[in-house]
Formats: C-alpha cells, sequence, structure tokens
C-alpha cells in the first residue's frame, strides 16, 4: 500500500469527490492561487476551475454564511478556516445558522456542510493561534465534530463528512499535514462516530483523539517496557462520541485515562469520565484520570508549552496512579 502525507489523503478525499458530485466545492481564505495555506488544495484550482475553489476575503463571517446559505440550496460546500481560531469569528453562522436550521425548518431544510481546518497548538504561534474548541463544537447539538489522527482515518472521514446530510467540523492539526500513512488507492470511506481500538491491551484503557494519539500510542509503549499492556482508542469523533467501544474496554481493562489537548474544564475528557463513571462503575478498579492541557492561554516560549501541553510522561504518571490506586 502507498504511503502519502496527511495534507494528500486530504486533498484526495476532497477531490475525488468534487468529481463524483458537481455540487460539492471548497471556499475559503488562500485555497485558490496560493494552494492553500498549508497546500492542502494544491493544484485543485487547476483541475475544478474558480467556481469550484474559491479564493475568498479575510471575512470569515462573511463565506461561512455563503456556505450556510449554498447549502441550503441544493449544493454541498467546503468551507476552510485558515485555523479554527478564526472560526471564532463565524461562529454565528455554524452554530446558530448550520446547526440549528434543520431542527428550526422542522426537516424543510438540511445543511451538508464541511468546515474544516486546522486546530491546536502548532507551536510558537501563542495564545490567539493555538486553541482547541473540538469540545465547544461538540457541545452544540445539529452539528458532527470529527478529529482525524492519521492520514487513512482523514481520507476515509472526509469523504463521509462531505456525503454527511448534517454539517460536520472537521479538525486537522497543523502539525500533521506532513505526516505519512499507509492510505489504499481504492475507494473506502469510514463512519462519523465509530471509535478505533489503534493497540490491544488488557491493563487500562488510555483514550485519545487526533495529534494527542501520538502521546498516546508512545505511552503505550514506554509502559509495555514496564509490564503494563494498554489498550489505545482513537475517538476518532468527539460527537458523536462511540461511547460503547470505550465501555467494552473498561470492562475488559477496568481502568480508563484520557489524553486530550484542550483545557480541563467541560472538555471531552470531562464528559467520557462522567459518562464511563456513571455507566461502568462496576467495572472500575481506579477512577478515571485526565491529561489535558494546563488550565492557561498558552505561552509562546518552547519550554512553557511543552510545560503546558499533555505529554508521555504526565500519561505514564496518570495510567502509573490508576494501575497503583483502588477506587
Amino acid at each position: 500500500m502507498r504511503s502519502i502525507q496527511f495534507r494528500e489523503a486530504l486533498r484526495e478525499a476532497m477531490s475525488e469527490e468534487m468529481r463524483r458530485d458537481n455540487s460539492v466545492f471548497l471556499m475559503g481564505e488562500e485555497v485558490a492561487e496560493y494552494n492553500g495555506a498549508y497546500k492542502v488544495s494544491q493544484g485543485m484550482l487547476d483541475e475544478f476551475g474558480p467556481e469550484r475553489v474559491i479564493d475568498t476575503p479575510i471575512a470569515e463571517l462573511g463565506f461561512a454564511g455563503i456556505g450556510v446559505g449554498a447549502s441550503m440550496n441544493g449544493l454541498r460546500p467546503i468551507i476552510e478556516f485558515m485555523t479554527f481560531n478564526f472560526s471564532l469569528v463565524a461562529i454565528d453562522q455554524v452554530i446558530n445558522a448550520a446547526a440549528k436550521m434543520m431542527s428550526m425548518s422542522g426537516g424543510q431544510y438540511s445543511c451538508p456542510i464541511v468546515f474544516r481546518g486546522p486546530t491546536g497548538s502548532a507551536g510558537m504561534l501563542s495564545s490567539q493561534h493555538s486553541q482547541n474548541f473540538e469540545n465547544w463544537y461538540a457541545n452544540t447539538p445539529g452539528l458532527k465534530v470529527v478529529v482525524p489522527s492519521n492520514p487513512y482515518d482523514a481520507k476515509g472521514l472526509m469523504k463521509s463528512a462531505i456525503r454527511d446530510k448534517d454539517p460536520v467540523i472537521f479538525m486537522e492539526s497543523e502539525q500533521m499535514y506532513g505526516d505519512k500513512g499507509e492510505v489504499p488507492e481504492e475507494e473506502y470511506l469510514i463512519p462519523i462516530g465509530v471509535a478505533d481500538i489503534k493497540r490491544e491491551g488488557t491493563d487500562v484503557t488510555i483514550v485519545s483523539f487526533g495529534k494527542m494519539m501520538k502521546v498516546a500510542l508512545a505511552a503505550a509503549e514506554e509502559l509495555a517496557k514496564d509490564g503494563i499492556n494498554a489498550e489505545v482508542i482513537d475517538l476518532r469523533t468527539v460527537r458523536p462520541i462511540d461511547y460503547k467501544t470505550l465501555i467494552e474496554s473498561v470492562k475488559k481493562t477496568n481502568r480508563m485515562v484520557v489524553v486530550e489537548e484542550a483545557w480541563p474544564l467541560a472538555s471531552i475528557s470531562s464528559e467520557l469520565a462522567y459518562h464511563i463513571q456513571s455507566n461502568a462503575f462496576d467495572y472500575m478498579d481506579a477512577p478515571v484520570k485526565r491529561v489535558t492541557c494546563r488550565d492557561v492561554p498558552l505561552p509562546y516560549a518552547p519550554t512553557l508549552i511543552e510545560a503546558s501541553l499533555p505529554n508521555v510522561a504526565r500519561t505514564i504518571e496518570a495510567v502509573k496512579q490508576v494501575m497503583y490506586t483502588k477506587a
């Protein structure tokens, strides 16, 4: 099987869907002439032309609204935010229009739109360009929220997102666009809302998604050297969440640690801890532990970034706490 970059997997998914369905188009800042800020859309303008790969002004509220209106009228827009930090400018269109359209119209209007772009820390970009909003959007009924961790999942989930009848928030990491992974040439789709067990284990369940899957898997490898066999689960989507897979894993391992890049308050990890301890309490040998970003705006200095974000050492420490602490 060939190995391609994360950005190439996304490009293939969008291009294949645009060839399959003329109602699909891409719109956002620098997606056309510049080939995308992270070169995700490289070459797409040449193939599909300026009517379907559309450069916009720096006006997220405006082009997000155009996308919502287009989706209500039979088209399937892909709206790229240069970073999800900038989606805050357009959040009224995402939350009060796209997410609520099906419900408020009594089913008369659907809103098949994908909002996509990078999320989270990307190095020394400081506080205003390093935030995670997965839990914000996942808190909104009417939205689906996808956060892939590798090229294979990115392509399969993107194709499913474009075909979905509901608005989908598709969040990528700036630090993963160059990551390589095996992706088949033949078409495939990954259903939204299905988690994936990336590593089988028996002693503890480590749950994560997106870029933090690297931390979770690396921690599992280190823990194996100490005789701790960790099962690692990639949520892939944080709305809907595949609770069934998590519960079945905890029934086997009796312990859970959640690794998440976002701040701790009202996070995805908070929801998982509540749900698992409410629905699998009798199987738990220790409380669920969370490893999240420190509760501060992300600093600029690389040493402080390292101290703020979840890492392998903090994950290993959390696992050992649940291994050796009784509920």
